[in-house]
Formats: C-alpha cells, structure tokens, sequence
C-alpha cells in the first residue's frame, strides 16, 4: 500500500505559522518581565500577573474556539484569531503603564488561544490518519525550536537594543504568521451533527469528552514542567550555574531533534502506551537530576532527558486526544487538550511560586518528581489500561520512511 505524504505544502505552511505564532511567544514571554520591572517600575508579582492574565484569557477563549472552528470553518478562525495576534502584536508599542499592558496581555492571550487552537485542528486534519504520532511530532518540533530560537533572540536584542525592537520583532513574525496562514489550503472537515447548531448549552458543547482523559494527564504534567519554565533561570542562578540555563531550552530542543523522527514513528507502529510510559518515567528521571544538580554537566543531562521525556509527551498525548475523537470534533478535541494544558502551566506557575518560598528550589523539583509519577497512575487509570499496549496501530509493512 502506498504511503500518503506527509511533507505537503499545506502541512508545511500550518508548520511554519505555527513556528512564527510561537517564537513571537517566547520572545515577549522571556522579555517582558524585564520590561515590566526596569521600564514600567513593576515589581515581581506584578510580572507574574502579566503572565497569569496571558494564560487565563487563552484558557477562557479556548472551548469556545473549539466550538466555532467545527461549526464556522477552521481557516476563517485561523485568520481571524492571527489578525487578533497581530494587532495585539503592534499595540505593545504604545502600552506606556501597568493597566494598559495588562489589557493588551489579555486582547494578545485571546489571539493566541485561538491561533493555536486552530493550527492544532488543522493539522490534525492535513496529516494523514496513519502517520497521525509522526506528523504531530514534527510539528511539535517546529514549536520546539521556536522555544530556543525565541528567548535567544529575544534576550540578545534587549542587550544591545531598546524594547522597540522587542516590539518591531514580534509585531513582524504575527504579520509573516497571518500572510502565511493564507496560502494554506485546509482539507473539507466532516460536517458536525446536526443539531449542534440547536443543542442548548452543555458541557460537550466546548468539550470533547473523548479527550478529557489525557488531557487531564497533559494537565497534570504540565504543572510539572511550569516548574521549569518560571524557575529554572532563578534556581541556575543560585547554583551558579547561569551561563549554563541559557544552553538548558538548546539541549532539551536539541534531544527533541534527535529523537522526533523515531518516537513519532514508534507511536503509530507500537501504540500510545508503549511511548507514553517510558516518556513519563524519563520526565521523571530528569526532575530528579535537576534536583540533584551541582554542576553544569547535571544540569545540562537533565535539560537532555526532560527533552526526550516531556518533549515527547506532549505531541504523543495531543495524538491520542485527537485520534479518539470523531472527525467532526476535532476542533473541540483540539481546545480540551490545550485548555488543560494552559491550566497546568498557569495554575502550577501560581501554587509552586507560594510553594518555593517554603521549600526551596531543589526540594520543589523533588516534589515535582512525585507530581509527574502521580500522572503516570492517572494515565494508567483513565486510558492507558483500557488500550492494548501489544497491539500495533499500523503494520510494520506500513511503517512510514
């Protein structure tokens, strides 16, 4: 049987837009706290805040997006939400105090709930079913590289430039993102049922409740992993290691690099669980290293396992999500999982920033390694012991080259 292709024009396109939606991300997200507290005179609660509105307006916009790109049509909410994006983008030239920033995060979190809804569902469409694990792979990877390539940039600008540039940057890759969005062509999806235009409010109408189960599990992890994300700048620099955090992202992308081709692959020939439970175990074993970590070498090895560990979760997790829901509400699919994984973030951001003051920051990795094991139960329960781990998805035959 001849495989359908997977590097089309259309998944490339989607790809790239993604990448450019999420490098604009990272660079405002690594910067922005700088801004806040050297031009906006903010202090550190107030940097969290700035953050914390960002994620909570995606979060709010996400079910509702689901909704709307199954019954309105994926690519006219693809523009809409990066024209959401872009204008957001500009506007930070002109957000001279607290309050005018904080709106702007919220408009700008809207743009970025929606976008990334829409690409996910649009990709899930243009990939072909039996190269599902692989091709969410490599778009994860483009939103990988976006996560190194985004704070460098970033950060070496702010060195040497004022934050207009910051804000020239972002502005420029949200308008590339929005032009290049245009030129992809998004297959017919399966039309919704219908009386979801008549349903009168429900739950199942903003959520997908095929994927509630490893959402919850993408929820659960990525609480872990906001350890990392708000942290692991702080903790390099008590340690001394400084110079080493800004390789920690390069590693843990560098790993996803080489790893992607063949976990992708695996997933679709072997099944979830067969890449799910080794992932979850090798996230684990990285937070304990990082908790361990004294010196550059076990600093940067962690970065390398969290890569191969968490790095692989999320595009496997998004899969099975996407893979048990009918055609028609891949959207909603699509929304649930990212919602959950915005929750994670936010609400471990939030609680492990009370946490830490506490605990200190090895001790707060060494809990997360017990997060991360508690999410191996759940997946266990909730969807892992219902598949069977032996029974491969596709064919050996089959397997994509």
């Amino acid at each position: 049987m001849k495989k359908q292709s997977l590097w089309t024009k259309d998944f490339l396109s989607i790809s790239i837009t993604s990448f450019f939606l999420f490098i604009g991300f990272y660079i405002l997200l690594t910067t922005l706290p700088i801004y806040v507290l050297e031009d906006l005179s903010g202090n550190e609660t107030q940097v969290g805040l700035v953050l914390s509105v960002f994620l909570m307006a995606a979060v709010l916009c996400r079910p509702f997006t689901g909704k709307w790109i199954d019954e309105l049509g994926r690519k006219k909410i693809l523009i809409l939400s990066l024209a959401i994006f872009s204008i957001s983008s500009i506007l930070y030239f002109w957000t001279d105090s607290l309050p005018l920033l904080l709106g702007l995060r919220f408009l700008h979190g809207i743009g970025f709930g929606m976008a990334t809804t829409a690409t996910g569902a649009i990709v899930a469409d243009i990939i072909p079913n039996e190269r599902k694990g692989e091709g969410l792979g490599y778009y994860a990877m483009f939103m990988n590289l976006a996560m190194v390539i985004g704070p460098f940039a970033g950060l070496t600008i702010i060195q040497y430039a004022s934050f207009n540039w910051i804000f020239g940057l972002s502005s420029i890759l949200a308008i590339f993102a929005l032009l290049l969005s245009l030129l992809v062509q998004v297959p017919k999806s399966m039309p919704s049922p219908k009386n979801t235009a008549d349903a009168k409010f429900s739950l199942s109408s903003f959520f997908e409740k095929s994927a509630l189960p490893v959402s919850i599990v993408a929820g659960i992890l990525a609480f872990g992993y906001s350890g990392i994300l708000s942290f692991i700048s702080v903790y390099a620099k008590q340690l001394g290691l400084l110079t080493a955090a800004s390789f920690f992202f390069v590693v843990y992308a560098v790993f996803i690099l080489i790893s992607r081709p063949f976990t992708g692959r695996w997933f679709d020939v072997y099944g979830e669980n067969k890449i799910i439970y080794p992932t979850i175990i090798l996230f684990a074993i990285g937070m304990l290293l990082l908790s361990q970590a004294n010196n550059t070498f076990l600093f940067l090895l962690a970065g390398a396992i969290i890569g191969l560990g968490y790095g692989t979760l999320t595009p496997s997790l998004q899969t099975v999500a996407i893979k048990n829901s009918d055609p028609s509400r891949r959207g909603l699919a699509t929304s649930t999982f990212f919602t959950f994984l915005d929750l994670g973030i936010g609400l471990g951001s939030y609680t492990l920033g009370m946490i830490v003051v506490y605990t200190g920051f090895s001790s707060l990795y060494l809990i997360l390694v017990g997060v991360i094991l508690f999410a191996f139960m759940i997946y266990y329960y909730l969807h892992g012991k219902k598949t069977s781990a032996d029974q491969p998805v596709t064919s050996k035959a089959d397997l994509p080259i």
